[in-house]
């Protein structure tokens, strides 16, 4: 953790006993507490080294005055809705989709939205001067248990929900929760709506044995080889920290984030309506906007960066095209729960299937790859805008007469995450398969 910048684009990330060592964490911990005042909330996910990296990390919160909510493990927006509803800073140790090796430290401000960057930066002042100040011994934080922020949670997502038109339905849902955090709070919010659940790797196993924590379809065929059954109304994935879920329809067909947040965006926006996403999303979410009369804005990629967009401008839904959809009615940060319950919501309402509701919408095919990064990101960017019409919000986005693709550096790892899009799917695997071969050929000449 040498470098200037140690927050990516969702907190800090690293290898427990490498770089994410128990004196950095401490002395994160630290600087938080210098820049923080009042009590601080605490959570994390399932793994194997949340017990340790929490507790260095409460180790430097409570030498400088704090007294520390300890909420055990649970998903990240349940420690927002807990930071929002109490007005409380609030620490999650948790890496999130990321292997299970790797843990992380993200900070929540007092609404319950993840800090920005210009706090970030603050803290990371205050980290790399050392400038700490330890209490007296009799003003050390104390740390104190609560067991019933899991239910403020529930009872929060279930009040922006018809729930009685759930339970008429008597949906049957199988949920693969991927020994994350939302190994107890998903299946028992399915329960309160009413739902018949069948749970996949819904015990908090640190190591993700089962599966690999990020929730794409070559990491859900147990689901959806079940799925494919026809036994049940909705496949039902989270990642590790479950800010995010992905949706499996009655066929055991995967569904893209893209379309599962235009579906929502389409149940919940009407004329008038602000709608957030990120230059990485699919076209449809434009369609949708203009087909209800609502107002698409476009940012950088990064949840943080769509919930402070979303409550600039007042939005009513916003996300990304990975399954994190943001419902502003409820909280404004991704939140796996709400956006379950959403299409729960929207299924009961409309009375269709899941599968006939995706058929509805117009069609666009997406081809996501990534390539390591070998090079300096800003060589590359500039021989990659050559000749080409682009769109400079986050990284490039290559504008095509029949689509686009996007090309942009990732926050929490060394590579290159690139998206073709086009109304054929040939036509986003010809540019994906050439704008592919371009980086590598780039990053030889570069390198």
């Amino acid at each position: 953790m040498a470098d200037q910048r140690l927050f990516g684009t969702n907190g800090i990330r690293g290898i427990p006993n490498e770089d994410l060592t128990v004196d950095f964490a401490m002395r994160v911990g630290k600087s938080i507490g210098m820049f923080v005042s009042g009590d601080v909330a605490l959570g994390r996910d399932t793994r194997i080294s949340g017990d340790m990296i929490s507790s260095a990390v409460i180790a430097g919160l409570t030498s400088t005055g704090h007294n520390i909510v300890d909420l055990g493990i649970l998903p990240t927006p349940a420690l927002q809705y807990y930071c929002k509803n109490h007005g409380i800073y609030g620490v999650m140790i948790t890496a999130s989709h990321n292997p299970p090796q790797y843990n992380g430290i993200k900070v929540i401000d007092r609404d319950g939205t993840e800090i920005e960057r210009p706090s970030e930066e603050k803290i990371e002042g205050i980290y790399h001067s050392g400038s700490f100040s330890s209490v007296k011994w009799e003003d050390a934080g104390r740390i104190r248990y609560v067991d019933d922020a899991l239910d403020q949670y529930i009872s929060g997502v279930l009040s922006k929900v018809d729930v009685n038109r759930i339970k008429e339905r008597k949906f049957r849902v199988l949920v693969d929760t991927g020994n994350g955090a939302a190994y107890f709070s998903t299946p028992m919010l399915l329960e309160r709506l009413g739902c018949t659940v069948v749970t996949l790797n819904a015990n908090p196993d640190g190591r993700f044995t089962s599966r690999n924590a990020e929730p794409k379809p070559e990491n859900l065929r147990d689901l959806m080889a079940l799925m494919s059954t026809g036994n049940f109304d909705l496949g039902v994935a989270h990642d590790g920290d479950a800010d995010r879920v992905v949706f499996i329809d009655e066929k055991g067909q995967f569904i893209d984030g893209d379309k599962s947040l235009a579906l929502l965006v389409k149940n919940v926006a009407s004329a008038g309506d602000i709608v957030v996403t990120p230059v990485s999303s699919s076209d449809i979410i434009a369609d949708i906007c203009s087909s209800v009369g609502a107002t698409l804005i476009r940012t950088k990629v990064g949840a943080p960066i769509v919930a402070r967009t979303m409550i600039q401008n007042g939005a009513v839904i916003g996300g990304e095209e990975n399954g994190g959809v943001i419902y502003g009615k409820h909280q404004y940060c991704r939140d796996g729960a709400m956006t379950l319950s959403l299409m729960l919501d929207l299924m009961a309402r409309s009375n269709k299937k899941i599968s006939e509701l995706v058929r509805e919408l117009p069609q666009y095919f997406l081809d996501k790859r990534q390539v390591e990064r070998t090079v300096d990101w800003s060589r590359l960017q500039k021989e990659l805008q050559k000749g080409e019409k682009v769109d400079l919000t986050d990284g490039v986005k290559i504008l095509k007469e029949d689509g686009w693709i996007l090309i942009r550096p990732s926050g929490t790892e060394k590579i290159l995450r690139i998206y073709a899009e086009s109304i054929d799917m040939s036509t986003a695997k010809k540019y994906a398969d050439q704008y592919v071969a371009k980086i590598r050929d780039l990053q030889e000449k570069l390198g």
